[in-house]
């Protein structure tokens, strides 16, 4: 052990009982010390000199050292001089005192992707087995650095760390809007810092094709775009996995009318036919250019999930005969192998033993051992029976990250909702948060899964900030699926990503979720996936010279009535929290402005609510004064005109300033340029945002109820009983 320097026995002295409390808690080491890691490292130990960083420092590299290791120690010089406004210098000059970076020594305790990490008086050293563990070790230091009075310093430690899971993926989405440039970067970014090392992009027609380009989108980004992404991915230690559906979930393409004898069903867009050999023509160019955008990875997704119409044209419906179902998926998937896996491994959603667990198991053939499964296995017994199946044939499978859910605006970390209707007892259970640490700490060290996959499915089109928590989490507890608690990490999120500052953050994602949920659950939303559960209508117009109506609005909509007062004050609270916290983060201060336009459009669907509450009451006191005090009546239509016309007024800010926030990382949804005009079909899987061209599926329901005919309506009745009566 080495010497414990005076301010790091000050620092274990005054923090003797807050530690005594937290071990019985099981707060982990550092978090004890103020010290948020994330993922947290297999082994510390506190103890041993504070390395204090000073200006004139050196990052001292082997003189052997690879140009990815010089790029790592590059990329740790900028960020000393960003955040701690240091004067830095690379040398591989031995003797000097500072940084050191090195691969030379390595014992047998370092393992694959790596580091070990000590501090000393006078330097700090990182010993990494390979490249990735260097880098690694880096993005630790970085993360250990403390303020005080007389500038940073690392406490006194030594840390022996590595990953559970070789491969770390985050799928990133992007089906239903692009992310602008600048964003995919600084998204690479932040998934690097928590050892993220694969991102699974599923971008559909966000890619420029050249051999097909009515498919690309408008403002798609270009192969050199995407090859710039990739090589920039892999500065950050990042495989770029790109993700092109194949059998199913293709309404992308198959919405292009030329393309329409490649369906399986000729009215539906989703699916492709697997015995039509243009199906293969076709996606082969659009993997080939897939695999010409990022060089080097290793890895090509090809999706194919959600094959609702498999089996049904009048070919596979004879082959299924013969073959099953399953069997026709896994012909599919076989020929699509057969051609990508001369450069690629090939990755699909199929869980392990999918094919005979299902309701039209494989018959007469074996699936292609080659390919790599990264299904969910729900279905799946505590020893992981159908995984240890699946592993003994041969195949290579990641984790799937359990899915967070599909509701719109915000996740359900802490908890989901058992009722899709609003004017029920919905029950909370499990939240996000907990099915990810519940299953990762299950599997990581199960010795049966290569890599781990967290999805973040664009179906409800959700910014993608709202994702971070998840991605951290799974960085987490597939890196070190042993320590620390979730409750301690959830904590350590918040502090790392936006700083030590950063106030009630627990409690705002409870809101959110809690608002999300209320949201999701009013006006129409609900009615699109669920049928007539939930559905909004307008009060009763009045008619007649005695402002005849039915009364019975707030009599049906009691309960939503009632929730929406409540959940106006839950969003007042939340818009307390993000104020606060907006003039104080260190970090993503952005996030909170994206909070923010949430928490207003879920205020502004409780005051809606209460609006049209007030509108009857107003339209009734009209009614019971028409028989004795004209003016009265007058004046209660034309405050029920200004509550609706307020209301209006309302929403279309709202949604204003939601858009100008959210386009500040995004192109605008649905954009066409003066070259290509955006071709918009809503496909079968009716997902919400693809409700609209635009960023309008977030107040469609409102537009559904068409409040400005209303108004119209009744502006014109007003005008009417001042004439006439």
């Amino acid at each position: 052990m080495k010497r414990i320097s005076l301010f790091q026995s000050l620092i274990i002295v005054f923090f003797g009982i807050l530690n005594t409390v937290a071990a019985q808690k099981g707060t982990s080491e550092l978090a004890s010390l103020g010290i948020h890691i994330i993922p947290y490292p297999q082994e510390v130990r506190l103890g041993g000199d504070d390395f204090i960083l000073q200006n004139g420092l050196d990052i001292i590299l082997d003189k052997n050292a690879t140009s990815t290791d010089l790029k790592t120690a590059e990329l740790l010089k900028k960020s000393l001089i960003d955040d701690w406004g240091l004067t830095v210098n690379i040398t591989r000059e031995n003797g000097t005192k500072g940084i050191v970076l090195t691969r030379e020594g390595v014992g047998a305790s370092i393992k694959d992707q790596g580091y070990s990490l000590s501090t000393g008086k006078n330097g700090l050293t990182i010993l990494a087995k390979d490249e990735d563990g260097l880098f690694y070790g880096v993005q630790t230091f970085l993360q250990l650095i403390k303020k005080h009075r007389t500038g940073p310093f690392v406490p006194g430690m030594e840390i022996l760390d590595w990953p559970d899971v070789k491969i770390r993926a985050a799928h990133y989405d992007t089906k239903h809007h692009q992310d602008r440039a600048s964003y995919v970067k600084s998204f690479i970014r932040d998934l690097a810092k928590y050892k993220i090392n694969m991102l699974v992009w599923e971008w559909e027609d966000k890619l420029a094709y050249k051999s097909h380009p009515e498919i690309g989108a408008p403002g798609a980004f270009t192969m050199e775009e995407m090859k710039e992404f990739t090589a920039y991915a892999k500065d950050y230690h990042i495989e770029l996995t790109p993700l092109v559906q194949g059998l199913g979930h293709v309404s992308f393409i198959l919405k292009w009318p030329q393309y329409r004898d490649l369906r399986e069903v000729e009215d539906s867009d989703w699916e492709f036919c697997p015995l039509e050999e243009g199906t293969y023509d076709l996606l082969f160019d659009l993997w080939d250019e897939a695999m010409e955008a990022t060089p080097g990875s290793k890895y090509i997704h090809i999706g194919s999930d959600e094959t609702f119409e498999l089996g049904v044209c009048d070919k596979c419906q004879d082959k299924a005969k013969e073959i099953g179902n399953s069997g026709l998926y896994h012909l599919f998937a076989e020929k699509a192998a057969k051609h990508l896996k001369k450069s690629r491994k090939v990755m699909l959603w199929e869980r392990p033993m999918g094919w005979e667990n299902s309701g039209s198991p494989i018959k007469n053939m074996e699936p292609d051992k080659d390919l790599v499964l990264t299904e969910e296995y729900h279905y799946e017994s505590p020893d992981f029976k159908f995984a240890r199946q699946a592993k003994n044939m041969g195949f290579e499978m990641f984790m799937y990250d359990p899915n967070p859910g599909l509701e719109p605006l915000f996740l359900p970390y802490h908890f989901k909702m058992t009722s899709n209707r609003i004017s029920s007892s919905p029950r909370k259970v499990k939240g996000s948060l907990k099915d990810s640490y519940d299953l990762l700490t299950a599997s990581a060290n199960s010795g049966l899964f290569h890599g781990m996959v967290n999805t973040s499915w664009d179906d409800s089109g959700l910014h993608n900030q709202m994702w971070m928590l998840s991605f951290a989490t799974s960085a987490q507890y597939s890196w070190n699926a042993t320590a620390p608690g979730l409750e301690e990490f959830e904590n350590s999120f918040f502090q790392n990503y936006y700083g030590p500052n950063v106030k009630d953050m627990e409690e705002l994602y409870e809101l959110l979720n809690e608002g999300a949920y209320y949201y999701a659950h009013s006006m129409e939303r609900n009615v699109w996936h669920h049928g007539d559960i939930g559905k909004t209508h307008l009060p009763d117009l009045p008619r007649g010279q005695y402002v005849e109506y039915d009364q019975y609005w707030n009599n049906e909509y009691s309960e939503i009535i009632k929730r929406s007062r409540t959940q106006k004050e839950s969003m007042k609270r939340a818009l307390q929290i993000i104020n606060i916290n907006m003039g104080q983060v260190e970090r993503n201060a952005y996030d909170f402005e994206v909070y923010q336009s949430i928490a207003k459009l879920i205020e502004h669907t409780c005051l809606t609510y209460l609006d049209l509450s007030e509108l009857e009451y107003t339209i009734t006191q009209a009614h019971k004064n028409a028989f004795s005090d004209r003016a009265a009546t007058l004046r209660s239509l034309e405050k029920a005109e200004l509550l609706i016309g307020n209301s209006l007024l309302r929403r279309e800010k709202v949604f204003a300033d939601l858009v100008s926030v959210w386009e500040k990382t995004r192109l605008p949804k649905g954009m066409s340029t003066p070259a290509k005009k955006y071709f918009f079909k809503m496909d079968r899987s009716r997902h919400f945002a693809n409700r609209t061209p635009d960023m309008s599926y977030l107040i469609y329901d409102e537009q559904l109820l068409d409040m400005e005919g209303y108004l119209e309506k009744l502006r014109a009745y007003r005008k009417s009983f001042q004439l006439k009566f």
